[in-house]
């Protein structure tokens, strides 16, 4: 009787380092994941959000080859896990950062860079604002909770547990999403930026023909009527954009290493 509770406390306490362990690294990436992390989001909440998140994914990993639990051990994981979780973080972060850059550019080209521009936590034009709320209303419809569970898992194959990041590994992978992410961001915005540029140019060439035709105060607001229309009708087509290149990166967050 006293092998079998002994046995039981042995199992239990493996189990609770376990999951110890996978909680240090899922709950420095729930900090700054989208939708999870937001600043809006209180730090109550995200602690019940990382819990959640080590129940599903613990048991889906295999046991982790570690010493008895002590203040080294614990200190080491605590920094190799955390630098982990961040950086996976970072990788899904980025496409957020890439949908802010694009509505950026978008509010620069059609003159909507400062309406309504502080109605969220972070400073954002109009565009921005608007698309970036959509775009996480988007994610958590499609299950992004699920995705983010097996970006969890496979996150241990590009950084095992309780090893430092590889610097060649880290560099390669962190230098593919940020070309990735401004590349994204690019595409995202460039029809406000094609239309922008139509728009100057003839702009250019009425105030060529007619020099006495305050070209400003009849242009200013067809730009901004403009802009506004154009993205009434591109921001279903830019979000699926979004949502397919972040849903192609949970799956394979490998996808830009060689």
């Amino acid at each position: 009787m006293m092998e079998n509770a002994l046995t039981v406390l042995n199992m239990t306490e493996a189990m609770l380092w376990h999951g110890f362990l996978v909680f240090l690294r899922i709950a420095a990436a729930v900090s700054i994941l989208p939708a999870f992390g937001e600043t809006t989001v209180p730090p109550r909440i995200k602690i019940g959000i990382a819990l959640a998140f080590t129940v599903i994914v613990a048991p889906a990993l295999p046991t982790f080859e570690t010493a008895q639990p002590s203040f080294e051990v614990i200190a080491k994981y605590t920094l190799t896990e955390g630098l982990n979780g961040f950086l996976i973080g970072i990788g899904v972060r980025m496409f957020v950062m890439a949908l802010q850059t694009a509505g950026t550019i978008a509010g620069q080209s059609t003159s909507l860079a400062q309406i309504f521009g502080g109605a969220s936590g972070e400073p954002l034009p109009a565009i921005g604002n608007v698309l970036s709320l959509a775009a996480l209303a988007l994610a958590v419809t499609m299950g992004l909770h699920v995705y983010v569970a097996r970006y969890f898992i496979g996150s241990y194959i590009l950084f095992p547990a309780g090893t430092f990041p590889v610097v060649e590994i880290m560099t390669e992978w962190g230098v593919a999403q940020v070309a990735s992410a401004f590349s994204l961001a690019f595409r995202l915005a460039a029809p406000f930026v094609i239309i922008s540029a139509i728009y100057n140019l003839m702009l250019g060439v009425i105030n060529r023909a007619m020099p006495q035709l305050m070209v400003a105060f009849v242009g200013a607001p067809l730009i901004t009527a403009g802009g506004l229309f154009l993205l009434f009708l591109v921001a279903p087509a830019l979000l699926t954009l979004w949502w397919s290149a972040l849903q192609g990166f949970m799956i394979n967050p490998t996808e830009g290493l060689q």
